[in-house]
């Protein structure tokens, strides 16, 4: 494409700065979410989550997990004290149920497309903070349809 069609179909500035706007909102939601989610999934796992585990889990340093908490505390996601273990408010239960829901519905899509299980299990972790709800949607829609058209061509 010659830069001259480039820039024929280039967005109106505006439409695009709202586009960039969006991807930097799911970035700074982003980790927010992965350590909601991993709260959740230690709780539900093992009854409490605790900061050196959330630390090994994620590949950080204990005291990068310590500040995140006190984050994820002000916005009153969770309930910690020092050296204790940490637990979800109802805010942060329904912020991870949300964030297991879009992870499943994207791993979901990914499987029935016939990405490999490695690769859509990493790729899910990212796009899970990307996609909109009406992309959500159509993924969902999407899986089912591929999954029924290979039962029926294995059945058939």
């Amino acid at each position: 494409m010659t830069a001259r069609a480039r820039a024929d179909v280039m967005l109106d500035p505006q439409v695009q700065a709202r586009h960039h706007e969006r991807v930097r909102e799911a970035h700074q939601t982003e980790l927010v979410e992965d350590y909601v989610e991993l709260i959740a999934d230690l709780i539900d796992a093992k009854g409490e989550a605790r900061a050196v585990e959330l630390a090994q889990r994620l590949g950080v340093r204990q005291a990068t997990v310590g500040k995140m908490v006190a984050r994820l505390r002000e916005m009153d996601l969770v309930q910690s004290e020092p050296y204790r273990a940490i637990f979800l408010t109802p805010r942060g239960r329904r912020m991870a149920e949300a964030s297991r829901q879009r992870h499943a519905t994207v791993l979901r899509f990914l499987r029935a497309a016939g990405v490999s299980e490695a690769t859509a299990m990493t790729d899910a972790e990212g796009v899970e903070h990307h996609v909109s709800d009406e992309t959500l949607a159509a993924l969902e829609r999407l899986a089912g349809w591929l999954e029924a058209g290979r039962d029926a061509s294995r059945s058939g």
